[in-house]
């Protein structure tokens, strides 16, 4: 056994023996459960939703007690902590990685009579909802920034893995500084991670030396934003504010606001009207911002990525409206059109503009 995974069972062990010490004896509070990916001081993901666990938990005090676990990986382990959970009493779990999908599926036909959520998946069952969050407006917003202020038309983005997210992450990120700068290149490297600082920062420099001077990411620590801070070039946060790291680098951040969904699901759970359901909050439901503008970005700047929130909040634009091209040059969305959220849920490819190969 690792001495990962042995820190893995400690902190699980420790958890269980909080928890039952911290429940309530009114019989009137329930119980919610979180599992992160990642740890909550990551800045990024895991971060955001622990965010939006506090504010529930602040906003449904009396009736909800919540408690989460971290650093919970995407393996067998993913099954045993959720049925744990679910044997605790809890009497709803959200699990917030796409990796856990299988796991939560399995847990829920065992424990009927608990609801289960699972962030950025597809499966669904009678106590098994899914939910997620429109990253990719966060993405356009960001791109809008980006292409007013790059000098090198050459924009980067650190990314994870090849999934239909980030990939539209990465395109939505690139549409969006074309509409404000029609030159635009993007480059993309592929750290193969969520979490590794090491690599992400690695993944940073390498798009610098190619002359990329604005840089987003679609991993989870700081890394990109310190190393944009360190060789003079710009970045975004990106699930949270990241100014801190970069002051200087930092232009914007795409905030996730993940209380917009857990407040009313649990709400629902409560009052024992939750029904499985398909969740997707962007901008219009405040759930998708940008927002912490650094020193950076111009006063012009941030009217001109407000503006867009505006409209993308009223639904007058969308990031993936026609006309829209594939790197190949092929019209993927004509003038008028606008890709579907089925679409958008099967993205892989690249949009014109994007460089080099996605990987299989």
């Amino acid at each position: 056994m690792s001495f990962k995974l042995n820190k893995f069972v400690k902190t699980l062990l420790v958890f269980s023996t909080v928890s039952f010490v911290g429940i309530s004896s009114s019989y009137a509070v329930e119980k919610a459960a979180f599992v992160y990916l990642g740890p909550t001081s990551d800045h990024g993901w895991s971060y955001s939703h622990e965010q939006g666990r506090i504010k529930a938990d602040k906003a449904l005090a009396g009736k909800f007690k919540t408690s989460y676990l971290e650093n919970v990986p995407e393996t067998a382990d993913a099954e045993r902590v959720i049925r744990n959970l679910a044997q605790q009493g809890n009497k709803v779990i959200f699990g917030t990685s796409f990796g856990y999908m299988n796991s939560m599926e399995k847990v829920a036909k065992q424990f009927p009579n608990t609801v289960f959520m699972h962030a950025t998946g597809y499966k669904q069952g009678k106590n098994l909802g899914v939910y997620e969050l429109r990253t990719y407006e966060g993405a356009y917003m960001l791109g809008v920034v980006a292409g007013q202020k790059t000098k090198t038309n050459t924009i980067g983005v650190v990314a994870s893995f090849p999934i239909p997210e980030v990939v539209r992450n990465i395109n939505a990120y690139t549409l969006g500084a074309q509409s404000v700068n029609p030159k635009i290149k993007t480059k993309v490297i592929w750290a193969n991670t969520w979490f590794n600082p090491g690599k992400e920062r690695e993944a940073a420099m390498a798009l610098i030396a190619q002359k990329a001077d604005v840089l987003m990411q679609n991993t989870d620590s700081p890394a990109v934003v310190q190393a944009a801070e360190q060789k003079g070039v710009y970045a975004f946060g990106w699930n949270s504010d990241m100014s801190k790291f970069g002051p200087k680098a930092h232009l914007a951040a795409a905030v996730l606001h993940w209380e917009k969904i857990y407040e009313p699901v649990m709400k629902q759970v409560n009052a024992k009207t939750w029904k499985p359901s398909a969740i997707k909050y962007g901008v219009k439901q405040s759930a998708v911002n940008i927002e912490n503008f650094g020193p950076s970005s111009t006063a012009a700047m941030k009217s001109k990525a407000l503006s867009v929130r505006d409209a993308l909040h009223k639904g007058t634009i969308h990031p993936f409206a026609g006309p829209i091209y594939k790197q190949d040059g092929s019209l993927l969305v004509a003038k008028g059109k606008t890709l579907t959220d089925i679409d958008l849920s099967k993205m892989n490819y690249y949009v014109k503009g994007v460089e080099g190969a996605l990987p299989k």
